[in-house]
């Protein structure tokens, strides 16, 4: 669920816009307090980039000309100026307490009825970040963790003629929220919801008058992302608001199989810098997952874990200056007497298992045997078969705390379906968000009766079907960037690059691909 970075980086090195303004609107300020609202109206403008400087642009290094290739076989290249708007609205926090929140709102200029007008909008999502300074709107910034992912969905979407919403999320940026409540679905939906409100506020209140809402929404977003667009499907749609199409990416949709699996010896390589934002999210909303942080993570790292994220430090500092450890679990087998839940506590007999098992580790034992009991006696029903069977139930009654509140915010519980086509884009290998989300979101609609392509899943990670495949080119495309991965830097490359740098450009585009079909 890490934030990416991939293809796209030279455009910022170059300097993506070509002005900058900063300091108040000078417009209204709304001080009301009401969750939606758009706070200074209209938003700071705090850059503009034509179609052709932005073209330019991503040919003057090597990265980017391998996005302006990836443009130009999809026949996308940039054909709109963006002018890029700081946004900061009222939201809520993971137990509905006001706060506020900043984001970016990217309009497109240019010809009318291409670039401006009435146009649609992409209401985006973005990766999981560690640093409390991720800014989407602020993408010509290298230091910024959000610059690569604002400046692929610039390319993919703003460049293509849509109004592009991409919400920090309450907890970044400039929100006084002291936490994130991450993958708490309520809160995450709420708040791209409020980003939206707050967005639509503004059209036509900017220095792109014309450019205003068609009606159209998609929705889409990586990683967290992904599922934080799925979960906004969800809420928009319970509410009767407009969802046009969605395209959720590389998401945990599943959470609880998902964890199931990883705690059972599924190695996600990643894990230890997820279970620090599960708890700071889950503990801040629920209040129920722990008396102590040694209740789940090992010392030294129960000190300072609780309040880790999102904070100064990058996932690559986190792990350099030990914040966290790599290994996410003990390689001393926990003993509970039990000879079943002990031979699915051990160490797997995986190449991987050194990158999730080791000592110093950070999550505790005992936190494992109590979820390891908890899940055997009351097991995800998605996890009984490979693939997931049709229905793919969730547990009947867990009782473990931190199951619990998977169940709640798994995409499952419920029982929602899409009312709107939705694509779910992802790579079978992911060491890092399972493959198996999308499998098990596929297989529990697959008893269904559903209307024909309501729901497309895409794996980029596989060949295509056939001369008729609609997305031939990303899977293609997918097949040649591992390779030369690979060619690079061997398997190890591969691995560590897969979630974060791989996967992300070509579920984009063909998200965007999609998106065209309506």
């Amino acid at each position: 669920m890490r934030n990416f970075r991939h293809l796209c980086t030279v455009a910022l090195a170059a300097g993506l816009l070509a002005a900058c303004e900063g300091g108040s609107s000078g417009g209204a300020v709304n001080t009301s307090g009401t969750a939606g609202a758009l706070i200074y109206n209209p938003p700071v403008r705090v850059g503009s980039v034509t179609a052709a400087d932005f073209t330019a642009q991503l040919g003057t290094t090597a990265s980017g000309q391998a996005l302006l290739g990836l443009l130009t076989q999809a026949h996308m290249l940039p054909v709109c100026g963006i002018d890029f708007h700081y946004i900061v609205y009222n939201t809520v926090g993971g137990t509905g307490e006001a706060t506020t929140a900043s984001g970016a709102l990217m309009v497109p200029t240019g010809p009318a009825g291409t670039c401006s007008g009435k146009r649609p909008i992409v209401l985006y999502a973005h990766p999981t970040a560690a640093t409390r300074g991720y800014n989407m709107a602020n993408p010509n910034d290298t230091t910024n963790e959000a610059a690569e992912a604002s400046a692929l969905v610039a390319a993919m979407f703003a460049a293509q003629g849509y109004i592009v919403v991409a919400p920090n999320y309450a907890g970044y940026d400039i929100s006084p929220l002291p936490y994130h409540p991450f993958v708490v679905a309520q809160a995450v939906s709420q708040d791209m919801i409020n980003a939206l409100g707050a967005s639509r506020q503004a059209l036509g209140h900017i220095a792109a008058a014309t450019t205003l809402d068609s009606g159209q929404l998609f929705i889409t977003g990586y990683s967290e992302g992904g599922y934080v667009a799925m979960a906004t499907h969800r809420a928009m749609q319970a509410a009767g608001m407009t969802v046009t199409a969605s395209a959720p990416m590389s998401g945990p949709y599943a959470l609880e199989a998902n964890n199931d699996a990883i705690n059972f010896g599924a190695v996600d390589i990643a894990a230890t810098v997820f279970f620090p934002l599960f708890a700071s999210g889950y503990q801040n909303t629920y209040h129920n997952l722990y008396n102590a942080t040694t209740d789940i993570f090992a010392l030294p790292y129960a000190n300072w874990v609780g309040s880790l994220m999102p904070g100064p430090l990058t996932f690559t500092e986190l792990l350099a200056q030990n914040k966290v450890p790599q290994p996410v679990f003990d390689s001393t087998t926990p003993v509970t007497g039990n000879s079943t839940i002990d031979a699915l506590l051990a160490v797997p007999n995986s190449p991987l298992a050194p990158l999730g098992y080791g000592n110093p580790y950070l999550v505790n034992n005992t936190f494992r045997v109590g979820y390891g009991l908890d899940a055997a006696a009351s097991p995800d029903g998605a996890l009984a078969s490979t693939p997931p069977p049709p229905g793919a139930p969730l547990a009947a009654n867990p009782m473990y705390p931190f199951r619990q509140d998977l169940k709640l915010n798994d995409m499952r519980y419920g029982n929602w379906v899409p009312g709107a086509p939705t694509l779910m884009c992802g790579g079978n290998s992911d060491p890092e968000v399972f493959f198996l989300n999308t499998q098990v979101m596929q297989a529990f609609w697959e008893p269904l009766p559903l209307p024909a392509g309501l729901i497309t899943v895409l794996d980029v990670d596989s060949a295509p079907t056939g001369p008729s495949d609609p997305f031939a080119l990303v899977k293609l495309g997918f097949a040649q960037a591992k390779a030369a991965t690979a060619a690079a830097g061997g398997a190890a490359a591969v691995l560590q690059d897969y979630h974060g740098m791989l996967v992300p450009p070509f579920c984009t585009l063909a998200a965007a691909g999609f998106f065209k079909n309506f």
